[in-house]
Order: structure tokens, then sequence, then C-alpha cells
């Protein structure tokens, strides 16, 4: 792993190594992760992976896999869907032809919301198409209308999850064995069951079980109106599982609401925190600190000490850290949905 290494080890402080994005890992983070890993294989020495973690064995038609599920309470926010209707019904640069300064003369002349751009000689028809998109009720087709028509990060694209029930939203997050084109070695899927994140963590004991755990994941994102929520998932995440779809043959992933978290995110605080990475993020925000957590990028080296030596004491910290990037992926989402349109 050492010639296969895919990020920058940088000095504490150094403000240029933030250019490096997700491929740095500071120095201190570097130290104390090999430390842990050191301590890890010595602490679990001759220790059955059984003892260690009380998952299951689960099967399908690709073979087998293991399964971890953890439950965590969570404060759901309530969405004000009227006011977000309302909001979108008053935004007349939704149609085709229309910017600011066309909708301050039309509301100037009575034309207040899209439905009123129905008896306007010019604008009526292009209206039209827009109130039935709105009408759909698919948030796919709303969340792309409003993505044209205003940036992707806009808060009234986040908004359009609020047509969606808690149950809908399926929380991402993968730890692969790299950047490219190498297995994914733990699939993380939250789900909202009864007020509670089920988080579903599916790993591979062997590098041959992960076409098992890609048809398990899958599952998960095709019931009925399922909304995929992520951080930096459209750039990183959904790429890369539909690469190792492809490596197998499966198929591809069905086209779903996306929500990529980090895309909020920068909209709004890119000028007022130095770091969104999540980890940083969930300190800020959400108060919340890790203890022996190891850097992303170190996963692969964690996970093939354990395929090297069948010690299963580096999984650890890996399982560890997937199960709070959901956890802190959910809170984050329910954050910024309150924050834009939660009810008073």
């Amino acid at each position: 792993m050492e010639t296969l290494r895919e990020y920058e080890i940088v000095r504490d402080g150094n403000i240029f190594g933030t250019s490096f994005g997700n491929n740095i890992v500071y120095s201190s983070e570097y130290d104390q992760a090999r430390h842990l890993l050191d301590m890890l294989v010595a602490k679990y020495q001759d220790v059955a992976f059984d003892d260690v973690f009380s998952g299951s064995e689960i099967f399908n038609q690709a073979g087998a896999c293991f399964l971890q599920k953890s439950r965590q309470n969570l404060t759901i926010p309530a969405v004000d869907i009227d006011r977000f209707r309302s909001e979108i019904l008053n935004d007349l640069t939704l149609v085709h032809g229309i910017g600011p300064m066309t909708q301050a003369r039309l509301k100037s002349k009575g034309y207040l919301t899209l439905p009123d751009l129905i008896r306007h000689p010019r604008f009526r028809s292009n209206a039209n198409e827009v109130l039935k998109c709105l009408d759909s009720g698919s948030s796919a087709e709303i969340m792309d209308l409003l993505g044209y028509r205003h940036a992707k990060s806009h808060p009234c694209v986040l908004g359009t999850a609020g047509l969606h029930e808690p149950e809908d939203y399926v929380f991402f997050d993968i730890e692969t064995l790299g950047l490219f084109s190498r297995p994914i070695i733990l699939f993380g899927v939250g789900t909202i069951e009864e007020g509670n994140l089920i988080v579903h963590q599916y790993l591979l004991r062997d590098i041959d079980e992960e076409q098992s755990a890609l048809t398990a994941t899958l599952d998960h994102l095709s019931n009925d109106r399922p909304a995929l929520v992520t951080f930096n998932g459209k750039s990183f995440d959904v790429p890369y599982v539909s690469d190792r779809l492809a490596y197998y043959g499966m198929g591809s992933l069905a086209r779903i609401p996306h929500y990529d978290v980090l895309h909020f995110s920068r909209r709004k605080w890119k000028n007022h925190y130095p770091s969104l990475r999540l980890t940083a993020l969930e300190t800020t925000i959400l108060g919340i600190r890790r203890d022996d957590d190891i850097p992303g990028q170190m996963v692969p080296e964690f996970y093939e000490t354990y395929l090297k030596t069948g010690n299963c004491g580096p999984l650890v910290p890996i399982i560890e850290h997937n199960k709070q990037d959901v956890l802190s992926l959910a809170l984050l989402f329910f954050h910024l949905l309150e924050e834009s349109y939660g009810c008073c």
C-alpha cells in the first residue's frame, strides 16, 4: 500500500495543504493513525472476528457478505412544505425568458405568481410547462427545473426533500481501497425507521464479497420513492459505485433524486469556515468530536493490514469511521433542511 498511497502528508497548519482537498493527511493525523494501527494489531492478536463484531452473515444471488446494524435516535425536523410551494409559485424566473428585471416588471403589472402567467400572451405557454412539472410531484423533475434555472446548490433545490417522507431518505457513504477502480470494502447505508436512523454496514471480509455487498446495497435504492443523500457523492460515491457495477456487469444505478450535502454546505458556509470536510463541519456545526478516528484516506492501509494478517483489529476504526460518517451526514442534512424550510 505504500506504493499505492493516494494522499499527501502535509505539515500541521500548512494552509496551502488545503488546496489538495480530500487528498491530504496532516502529519499529526498520520502519526496518530499509524500508532493506532499498531495498538489494534497487538490488542486483537488471536481474537476471532465473531468475537469482535456482532453482525450477521447475509446471502443473496451474488454470494455472501457481513452485515452490521446499529440504531441512533434522531430528531427529524418538520418541513414547512406550504412555505416551500408558495416560494416556488412566486418565482417567475422559473419560466424560460424571465430574469430578475422582467420578473419585477411583470409583478408590477399584477402577474404575481406562476398561475397568473397563464393569462400572459407571451409567457403562458412556458408557464404552463413549469406548472405541469410542479404539479407532477416528482422531486427529481422539480430538482432539475430549479437547478437549471438557479443552481443545483440553491436552497429551493434542497427544499424538494420536503416532498419525501423521512422513510424515503437513503444516507450513503462508502469506504474504498483507493480513489479509482479498486474494490469498495464497506458500504454504509442509513435509513429512517420510526424516528431512528438505522445504519446498515455491508462489510467485505474478503475482496470476493464485493458483488454481494453491492447487491445488498442496491436493494435500499429500489423502494417506492428513494431519495439519496450523500456528502460529495455526486463526484465520488455514485460514480465509484457505477464503475464497480459496470465491472461486474450489474447494470447501472437507477435515476433517483440525489441530495449532495457538500454542495449545500459550500453555498452556505464557504466564506465562514476554512474547511468544509464532513469531519470539520460535524465539529463546527454539530459539536461532534471523534475519538480514535482515522482519516478516510488511510482506510486502505488498515484494511490491507487486516487482509495480510487476518487480524480483525484494523477493521474496528474503519467500521466506526463509516458509521459516524453516515450519522453526521444525516444530522447535517436535517440541520440544513430545518434552517431552510423548517416549521417555526
